[in-house]
């Protein structure tokens, strides 16, 4: 309604979509005997994207949309308010857990050789994914930490550069499928890569604001739940205790002694107002609790 004051509403933390190519390259894949290797990669492409939900979910961010793509997934959302340094924390989160998952394989080599027929396809596609993620171009991680390393140049400026950038890798990659092809060794895999970065050229993933609305919780009624934090913890930190079936007070301390509390309300108002990085004391003192 015009004029009426808009209330905010938690949006759900994940959102996983299925592209129907995403089924389409899964069939085929059952009929050439790739199987197994397509179920890795959508697993490891899983893994990756729930490790940028909750890195972004530490910042107060929550994850919107998750689109599986054959050998890929795009995230969507929005980054608007996300520190440089927060955006290239969670751009790393995705790549980092990746490696994590193909040095865990290689220890588990060593530890149980036995493991490594059936784990050796697994390891690779952690570790492709992950190297694979550090290319500059969209809708690929490095992409995104090009374009937070190019924004002192604008927003405008440092989105084209981003595209230009992610256009060319996508036409280095055509022109090395078109050679495979001469060659009469087609890489269709790389072709598929290159539709991936194709369609993420223009778009990129971005995350969301967590939003909450106790409205219709406190029509029926809802349970208060205390939750005793130091006071020098900062709101992207805190918000992980916010629960859908309780109401949130932060009992706050100082050297182990109590100095306050803030409610949920408060606490959400301010953190949209000053920053997610503002520390719980912070924000009490704005309201007057502290």
């Amino acid at each position: 309604m015009p004029g009426a004051e808009r209330r905010p509403r938690r949006r759900p933390a994940l959102c996983v979509t299925v592209h129907p190519l995403f089924l389409l390259f899964g069939a085929a894949t059952a009929f050439t005997g790739q199987l197994f290797a397509f179920l890795a990669a959508t697993v490891a492409a899983a893994e990756h994207e729930c490790a940028h939900a909750f890195a972004a979910r530490r910042f107060g961010y929550s994850l919107d949309r998750v689109v599986l793509m054959p050998y890929g997934a795009v995230i969507s959302g929005d980054l608007s308010g996300m520190t440089p340094k927060q955006e290239l924390a969670v751009c790393a989160a995705g790549p980092l857990v990746n490696a994590v998952t193909a040095l865990f394989f290689v220890a588990l080599w060593w530890l149980y050789p036995e493991t490594y027929p059936y784990t050796d396809v697994a390891a690779q596609v952690s570790l492709s994914l992950a190297v694979v993620n550090l290319i500059p171009a969209f809708p690929l991680d490095g992409g995104r930490v090009l374009r937070v390393l190019l924004r002192p140049l604008g927003s405008r400026r440092a989105g084209a550069v981003c595209t230009a950038v992610s256009l060319l890798f996508t036409a280095a990659g055509l022109a090395w499928f078109f050679v495979g092809c001469a060659a009469g060794a087609p890489q269709w895999t790389l072709l598929a890569f290159c539709v991936f970065l194709a369609a993420g050229c223009f778009g990129g993933g971005r995350y969301s604001r967590i939003r909450f609305s106790r409205e219709k919780a406190l029509l029926r009624g809802v349970e208060e739940r205390r939750v005793a934090i130091s006071a020098d913890r900062t709101a992207g930190y805190a918000v992980r205790f916010l629960r859908d079936d309780r109401y949130t007070v932060f009992a706050l301390y100082e050297a182990e002694e109590f100095c306050g509390e803030l409610t949920e309300e408060e606490f959400v108002k301010g953190a949209e107002r000053a920053g997610w990085e503002k520390t719980l004391g912070e924000l009490s003192s704005e309201s007057g609790r502290f």
